[in-house]
């Protein structure tokens, strides 16, 4: 069954589905349908809670989503997408250790079996200035938090990404202290914004975009966003994320979008929307600062955009 709940972010459907699919009724009925069929057909079953979150513009295109990626891993270029063919992304396990109850592993299909996932159609800006509209399928990270059951000291999550050596050819770049490492309070967790996403346009997802697990901020620059992660852990001390040790000065912990503070290198005033010729103006928080600002107030003396 399909359960739809509005939120003071959700948007009626018409408004996050392409002009032409929703002119075209048939169309709209056979491709929710065709989006159910492939949905079941999967490796694992999205069903649950379908919640639409206003994208303020047309959906990207799903084949320019899956073959312009950042995935250093991979690969520094935006077309790394064959190169992550031969990644493995099953079995999939996903440890919980740090300040938790009871430090835990546990296979993603039988962590899903356990969390209902919903969808949910986010913007999503990237640090270089440009920005897509993906329809995401996954569940609240506030869920998480709930499975792991960190315990009250615990201040921060930190994300870290898996290593595939023989798979991840750019895992040989000694400029990176890898293993990619994400992180965010426990208040930005808990926030009914964040998401983690186990697939995107009714079906699992690619391996150049995360799979088969990744974090979801839509309202922080895209970097922060780990994917393909395999251990979520507890600290009360503010983890050394990736980039923020590559260049402090240029990539900070909160990372956050606002159009008048721009990049040490370029401006963040317009961002370039990926599939179209277009460029837009850049919002405060990406947006979504109605339901995220607070979550920063107190931190005046910290860089939050960077």
């Amino acid at each position: 069954m399909r359960i739809l709940r509005r939120r003071g972010w959700d948007l009626p459907e018409r408004l996050a589905t392409p002009e032409a699919v929703f002119l075209n009724r048939r169309a709209l009925i056979g491709g929710a349908l065709a989006l159910a069929g492939s949905a079941a057909a999967g490796r694992r079953a999205h069903a649950g809670t379908v919640t639409l979150t206003d994208p303020d513009r047309a959906v990207t295109p799903e084949k320019v989503v899956e073959t312009y990626n950042n995935y250093y891993e991979f690969s520094e270029d935006k077309d790394c997408w064959p190169l992550a063919q031969k990644m493995r992304v099953a079995p999939w396990t996903v440890t919980f250790d740090g300040l938790v109850k009871t430090p835990k592993t546990v296979g993603l299909d039988d962590l899903l079996k356990q969390i209902p996932t919903e969808t949910r159609t986010y913007r999503h800006r990237c640090v270089e200035a440009w920005s897509m509209v993906v329809p995401w399928t996954g569940f609240p990270m506030s869920k998480l938090l709930s499975f792991a059951e960190p315990l009250g000291s615990a201040k921060y999550v930190k994300f870290t990404t898996v290593e595939q050596p023989d798979n991840m050819p750019g895992l040989s770049n000694p400029v990176y202290p890898w293993p990619y490492v994400e992180a965010v309070t426990i208040e930005e967790a808990a926030n009914e914004v964040a998401f983690i996403s186990t697939g995107f346009y009714g079906k699992d997802l690619a391996k150049q975009s995360g799979a088969p697990i990744r974090m979801t901020l839509p309202w922080k620059y895209g970097f922060k966003s780990g994917k393909a992660f395999v251990k979520v852990t507890f600290t009360e001390k503010r983890p050394e994320t990736m980039w923020a040790q590559i260049d402090p000065s240029e990539y900070g912990f909160w990372a956050n979008v606002n159009p008048a503070v721009p990049h040490p290198r370029w401006s963040q005033a317009t961002e370039r929307v990926i599939g179209t010729d277009e460029r837009v103006p850049t919002v405060i928080y990406n947006g979504y600062g109605a339901y995220v600002a607070s979550l920063y107030a107190g931190l005046k003396d910290e860089k939050l955009f960077m």
